[in-house]
């Protein structure tokens, strides 16, 4: 079975294999070089662009926009009932839990006091406080920094007049 014409095959298709894969190799680095030659003097690499950072300047004062009262007070029941689709996939408003608690008259409500919800431990620990909007308002900036270890996986909510807006809105369903 394995006579010398077989040995003959096998060893030119090693070598052919190894041939193309070295030409393949030489293609390559011919098209597509990252060396230091051509691409400045002695070494000194120059970039066709260069991406400001800021490190070298003083972090300038965010513009800060109207605090959340003042937003609150200006919201929009209406645009807030558009803005909750977005919660409706983990939320609802029949007292009914879903993959997040109901969320019927939670405005003022204590935190993880659904009956029959499995809260995560660290919402659990803040059931002494209420939701006020303040509270909902940071929480749907960014669940995850507001409270570390929260079960949900929102990203949040990053316009303030949208939060504003649902909170209006949660505060009309009880």
């Amino acid at each position: 079975m394995f006579d010398t014409m077989t040995m003959t095959k096998t060893m030119g298709a090693v070598c052919g294999s190894l041939l193309v894969f070295m030409l393949g190799g030489w293609v390559a680095s011919s098209l597509y070089h990252v060396g230091a030659e051509g691409h400045g003097e002695e070494g000194e690499l120059t970039q066709a662009y260069s991406i400001d950072t800021g490190a070298e300047e003083a972090p300038a004062a965010a513009e800060e926009g109207p605090d959340f009262a003042t937003v609150l007070a200006s919201a929009d029941v209406g645009a807030g009932e558009k803005v909750f689709a977005k919660c409706k996939s983990c939320h609802h408003l029949d007292g009914k839990d879903a993959t997040g608690p109901h969320l019927n008259g939670v405005v003022d409500r204590q935190k993880g006091s659904a009956a029959g919800y499995a809260y995560s431990e660290a919402l659990a620990a803040m059931s002494a406080d209420a939701w006020t909007p303040e509270n909902l308002n940071g929480f749907l900036t960014s669940p995850k920094n507001y409270m570390p270890g929260t079960k949900m996986s929102f990203a949040g909510l990053p316009k303030v007049e949208d939060r504003a807006n649902v909170i209006a809105y949660l505060a009309t369903v009880k």
